[in-house]
């Protein structure tokens, strides 16, 4: 009998406007390199890794790089279904991006019901402290009222990106063990369990390797 690589797989999308920050936290939380140039992502790109949550449970993420312009939305907005979890992110040099922070709760809620997702806010570019215009405290405060947990990250020299993933990762996997969430869910993906030889297969990713698509 051949064990599954890992023991659970959650989807999660990434959302918030374009340029914050979406694609290079994901493309450091995957390979662990910043990219000073980064194109806008067109349509939706799509990346994996395996994580740990703190009872050494395996977690494959499924993560969802959505575009943030608007001439995409039509494309982006099939992708909240059957997400678990969805990590909302700005720009602490960007104002209009902290402040549009619920629209992109509001619009997730919808697309994903009846399911509940599991949000973390992220704000990004924290090494951009001179140029900072939101307050860290502001985004904590905000999100500390929406009952929602809240790190600041920098893609470019690592901070926080790996504690942002297993923050909601752990909390989703939290939810699964109070009954919150259920893995039978009729008709929901955004989470599934692994399963050994006498049951459903698994597809196997080594812990660090970024499966990447690029859609439309």
């Amino acid at each position: 009998m051949v064990e599954p690589i890992f023991d659970y797989q959650f989807r999660m999308i990434l959302i918030g406007d374009s340029t914050v920050g979406k694609s290079s936290l994901l493309r450091y939380f995957t390979d662990g390199k910043f990219s000073e140039i980064s194109d806008p992502t067109v349509g939706v790109d799509f990346y994996a890794r395996l994580i740990q949550v703190r009872n050494g449970t395996r977690i494959k993420l499924q993560l969802w790089d959505t575009a943030g312009q608007e001439r995409f939305r039509s494309i982006t907005k099939s992708y909240y279904r059957n997400s678990v979890g969805a990590i909302v992110a700005y720009d602490i040099t960007s104002r209009e991006s902290f402040e549009r922070i619920p629209n992109w709760i509001s619009e997730a809620k919808r697309l994903i019901e009846p399911f509940s997702p599991t949000f973390l806010i992220v704000a990004c570019k924290s090494d951009l402290e001179s140029q900072r215009v939101v307050p860290r405290e502001e985004g904590f405060s905000y999100a500390n009222a929406m009952g929602i947990h809240f790190v600041e990250t920098s893609a470019r020299n690592g901070d926080n990106v790996e504690e942002a993933f297993q923050q909601i990762a752990q909390e989703i996997y939290n939810r699964i063990q109070s009954g919150e969430y259920k893995t039978d869910d009729e008709g929901f993906d955004g989470i599934k369990q692994a399963y050994s030889r006498n049951g459903n297969s698994s597809t196997v990713l080594l812990e660090g390797t970024p499966e990447k698509s690029k859609c439309c």
